[in-house]
């Protein structure tokens, strides 16, 4: 007979049954399997559901079989840890290792905070009097990005090299990035995709939107700086993204569902929604271990339904496990900026961490993004942490080659 166990978390968790994420466990001996996060419990999906297609590496071939099946199957899973469940389904949070849990197909970064685009356009513009670019209130600027650089939360990041080239310098040089940033943000997983010469309509984006992670993109500014005009971003974004290992699904933010800032003026029709949403998420970043920024997804002017609805309209195909990020969330505040070129305008205003005076990062940093949202019971959902840490990079032969 099987044994079984009837779990119970505090009332107060971040990961009750109003949440429950997805993502991909294993343990020794084990290979990678899907499982949701309940309390500090990590639970086996195959041995809960008794279904094989979560008895995968990944979460591509579940969120492949459309919203309809995700609406049954995390009902399913509620009305299964309500009663007794098989002890073998069962694992301690602090016993498993979690991977990257979605097969990453592609990958959009955003930049839809007004607050993030306004403040680099004062820094990089300063003699303007309009610090936004005269297309971004009229559509969602975004920049492709790497998928294979797209790693799971505790990762370590080598520093990169590359091309960069200060204002006095005569010519540029090759070496480490000396002003390596962060960038606070949200990514949305695509769990159906479209096809080619299709598009995904504002209204209908939800349907396709499987769930949502937290998502560091670092960024090399000094590489960013001299390679981005006129093409926009490549190796200074190129090396590395972090994401958490927990896919929040859509269907548990319900209630942090708010209406984005005013658009004006008026979008063009494939960008109107009777009323475009943002996420009330509360992200934190922490700079070894100190609390250095709050910043509010609330105040985020491109809703991410929009974004969805710009990236298809051309006709691009999308597939399921695409990712597209938000780019960086930054408030009003100061104390709510998401990326450090802000936080410290450039470099030019220090902040203390841990007694010290800092700008970018140096090797040996470590940062950690959390996030929770109001979930449907007045209670907060998390989102689990997206934690990387700051490597010497190495020269390569090929690299030094460049320098000559």
């Amino acid at each position: 007979m099987t044994s079984t166990t009837q779990l119970t978390v505090p009332a107060d968790s971040l990961f009750g049954l109003i949440n429950l994420p997805y993502g991909v466990y294993s343990t020794p001996g084990q290979e990678p399997r899907v499982a949701t996060r309940y309390g500090d419990h990590v639970i086996d999906l195959a041995l809960l559901l008794d279904d094989d297609v979560f008895a995968r590496p990944s979460l591509n071939a579940f969120m492949a079989q459309g919203h309809t099946r995700w609406v049954e199957v995390r009902a399913g899973i509620t009305e299964r840890l309500r009663g007794e469940i098989p002890t073998e389904a069962v694992h301690d949070l602090g016993a498993v290792t979690l991977h990257l849990p979605f097969e990453v197909a592609d990958y959009v970064d955003f930049y839809a905070s007004e607050h993030h685009a306004s403040n680099l356009g004062r820094l990089f513009r300063p003699d303007n009097p309009d610090p936004l670019m005269p297309n971004w209130k009229h559509l969602p600027v975004g920049y492709h990005g790497r998928a294979a650089s797209v790693v799971v939360s505790g990762t370590d990041v080598i520093r990169p090299s590359g091309q960069r080239k200060g204002p006095q310098d005569p010519a540029p040089v090759f070496g480490p990035s000396t002003r390596l940033d962060i960038e606070a943000e949200l990514g949305f997983v695509l769990g159906t995709g479209s096809a080619m010469g299709e598009s995904i309509g504002a209204e209908d984006a939800e349907r396709h939107i499987f769930g949502v992670v937290l998502f560091n993109d670092w960024s090399a500014r000094d590489i960013q700086a001299w390679e981005y005009v006129p093409l926009g971003p490549n190796l200074g974004k190129s090396f590395a993204s972090t994401v958490s290992p927990w896919v929040v699904p859509l269907l548990a933010l319900d209630a942090a569902r708010v209406p984005t800032p005013v658009q004006e003026p008026a979008v063009l029709p494939y960008l109107r929604m009777e009323q475009p949403w943002g996420l009330d998420v509360d992200l934190s970043v922490e700079w070894n271990g100190q609390v250095v920024s709050r910043p509010p997804y609330a105040s985020m002017y491109w809703s991410p339904a929009q974004m969805l609805a710009h990236q298809t309209v051309n006709g691009a195909p999308s597939r399921t496990g695409d990712l597209f990020a938000s780019g960086t969330v930054s408030g009003p505040e100061k104390e709510q900026r998401g990326a450090f070129i802000e936080l410290t305008w450039g470099g030019k205003e220090p902040i203390t961490v841990n007694g010290q005076e800092r700008t970018f990062l140096e090797d040996g940093d470590e940062i950690v993004l959390t996030a929770t949202a109001p979930g449907a019971d007045g209670t907060r959902i998390g989102f689990g942490e997206a934690r990387g840490r700051i490597l010497s990079g190495k020269r390569r032969r090929s690299g030094d080659a460049l320098d000559r």
